[in-house]
């Protein structure tokens, strides 16, 4: 990629943290709406941009599923209590 910039593969993605998902994903936002690449290295780009969204959405979807169970009861029944420390 110009400017510097590598494709990042799958692998890479899957490597990162969250947050460099995000950021990574704004220099490709950033990058397309410019407007200033040929239309090959567009494609490239905005694969990329699918990786990285598409990595980004499993993350937050498994941390909705470990929160959901986190506050959900025994018998299956979201909890209405306020979670609180133990020996608080």
């Amino acid at each position: 990629m110009a400017e510097g910039q590598q494709d990042t593969g799958l692998r890479e993605v899957e490597a990162m943290s969250l947050e460099g998902i995000l950021e990574r994903l704004g220099s490709v936002v950033e990058r397309l709406e410019r407007g200033d690449v040929a239309l090959e290295e567009s494609l490239k780009i905005f694969e990329e941009g699918i990786r990285l969204t598409r990595e980004g959405q499993r993350r937050l979807d498994a941390a909705e599923r470990k929160v959901e169970q986190l506050i959900t009861g025994e018998d299956g029944a979201v909890t209405t209590q306020p979670i609180t420390p133990r020996g608080g």
